[in-house]
């Protein structure tokens, strides 16, 4: 282990509360776990940060009936009471935003500006839901017989099961539990092995403000286990919502097992975005969101640019230019000044990552550059590689799968029209962009027949999307919503309500019934 990580560990430790060995499920009351221990490493060296006791079965069980339990009293509270819990929680990540940050990058090997980036979108989760507490509101609609009134109400639903990756540790969870607390559901987690101590620290975090507030911490409860305690979320009938982020894989046995139960899901699974790059385009522009798009968290967000469609009277300065980028970007220890790439999360990604050139290889693709290993000093164990790009002649095979990696694939077109028809040609459909001055392409990219994805956007990149707007996708993406907008609809339960203040029973549709 490095100096710089063992230093780092210790400090974030110290401030966030967290010991060498915790404890991975936690009921509101107590901490608690009985299965096997799980060693955390960081990827940044492979050293060891501590080990998490996971939970087992029995564990399971008593954390979800705790989650139930505590959602009988939260629903009664009303909801700009809980909004005011989120809103001191909010306050408490802003102090905690330094050290949880840090934490982000010893465990999910992010840059640290990436690390407190994703903790100020816990904080800005946290607003945007207290606001959001006071604004849960339905409709009145007209009768049609005299003296009646129809509303709609949104009630909480009951606990929201969330599953969530390594590569948003702490993000995508607070997109969740803001939501659905204000919306008076709790919510248990189930982070990824790869990333328990974040959550933990979240967790602690929470269960202060809690207990300060008279709240049970149990709105917040916490589960750390293999596959198998996945499993026992998708079909527990006492979460009839389930979130769940990862690969279309795991989203096609979370939807099969929830919908057996009838039960909701809301998936965010698989990316494999694509900018189009056109002949009218502010390549200054084009270049610096593709750039970050591509490399940034080391290629491993599911909104990274994975597919570069430019065209063809545009492509070699464009691509000259964005190799000339990719050669001399930072690459190394996230924990130090001025690296803009960190490592992969562990080997067997860097091992993915080289079969898949091997593959865009063999169906003709030329590797301008990058893919090799890089060696970073004091950080032997870690996986780091120089993102790479690759021109090819067609949309292969592999080209239309996602490999969490730093790989750049380039596409060349003639028509508008053939751009977004390799743009749509893959089976996810989470992000996209198009970098365009011409109003008219613009717009025929946001049309109903341009861009397939959840988020299209124009002349800014695939990733980095703001709280305010409902985050996710279609197609094998798994259609999900989480985050801004009305996302929150999927936390609660609609009632429509008909209301008589007459004396008398007349029926709908004129009929008689005397």
């Amino acid at each position: 282990m490095s100096t710089r990580v063992i230093d780092v560990r210790n400090e974030v430790f110290a401030e966030l509360g967290l010991s060498a060995e915790e404890a991975g499920a936690f009921d509101g009351t107590s901490w608690l776990a009985h299965g096997p221990l799980l060693a955390v490493t960081s990827p940044i060296d492979g050293s060891l940060l501590g080990h998490v006791r996971q939970a087992d079965a029995a564990d399971y069980g008593r954390v979800a009936h705790a989650a139930a339990q505590a959602f009988l009293r939260w629903r009664e509270t009303p909801a700009p009471q809980r909004g005011e819990l989120v809103r001191l929680l909010g306050h408490r990540f802003r102090a905690a935003k330094p050290a949880l940050g840090r934490l982000v990058s010893l465990e999910a090997g992010k840059i640290l500006a990436e690390g407190a980036g994703e903790v100020q979108e816990i904080i800005d989760i946290c607003d945007f839901a207290t606001g959001l507490s006071r604004q849960l509101h339905g409709f009145t609609f007209p009768s049609e017989r005299p003296g009646h009134r129809i509303m709609e109400q949104w009630h909480p639903i009951g606990p929201v099961g969330c599953i969530t990756a390594f590569n948003f540790p702490v993000a995508v969870w607070a997109w969740n539990f803001a939501v659905a607390a204000v919306c008076g559901d709790t919510v248990l987690w189930k982070p990824s092995e790869k990333t328990p101590l974040t959550a933990i620290a979240c967790i602690k975090l929470v269960a202060t403000v809690c207990r300060e507030t008279g709240v049970d911490p149990a709105v917040a409860a916490l589960v750390i286990g293999d596959a198998s305690i996945g499993r026992k979320l998708a079909a527990d009938p006492r979460l009839p919502v389930i979130s769940a982020t990862g690969s279309i894989a795991m989203g096609r046995y979370v939807a099969a097992a929830v919908a057996q139960r009838l039960g909701r899901t809301i998936l965010e699974l698989s990316g494999n975005n694509a900018a189009i790059v056109t002949s009218r385009a502010d390549l200054d522009v084009a270049a610096k969101a593709i750039f970050f798009g591509a490399v940034g968290t080391a290629g491993q967000r599911c909104t990274t640019t994975r597919r570069l469609i430019v065209h063809r009277s545009v492509k070699e300065p464009f691509v000259d230019r964005l190799v000339r980028n990719y050669e001399s970007v930072p690459i190394g220890n996230p924990l130090q000044a001025g690296i803009l790439v960190g490592p992969l999360i562990d080997n067997a990604a860097g091992m993915r990552m080289h079969a898949a050139l091997d593959r865009a290889r063999e169906a003709g693709g030329k590797v301008l550059t990058g893919g090799q290993p890089v060696a970073v000093a004091e950080c032997a164990g870690g996986c780091y590689v120089r993102p790479s790009i690759v021109d090819m002649p067609e949309q292969a095979e592999v080209v239309r799968e996602e490999t969490f990696a730093p790989i750049l694939y380039v596409l060349t077109y003639e028509t508008l029209d053939e751009a977004i028809a390799l743009h749509n040609g893959v089976s996810q459909g989470l992000s996209s962009a198009i970098f365009t001055t011409d109003f008219q392409e613009a717009e025929r990219f946001l049309a109903p027949g341009g861009s397939d994805c959840g988020l299209a956007n124009v002349n800014t990149g695939t990733s980095g999307a703001e709280i305010g707007g409902a985050f996710g996708g279609e197609k094998d993406t798994g259609g999900g919503r989480e985050s801004g907008s009305d996302a929150w609809k999927a936390y609660m339960r609609r009632v429509t309500s008909t209301l008589n203040a007459t004396g008398d029973v007349p029926l709908a549709q004129g009929i008689k019934f005397e």
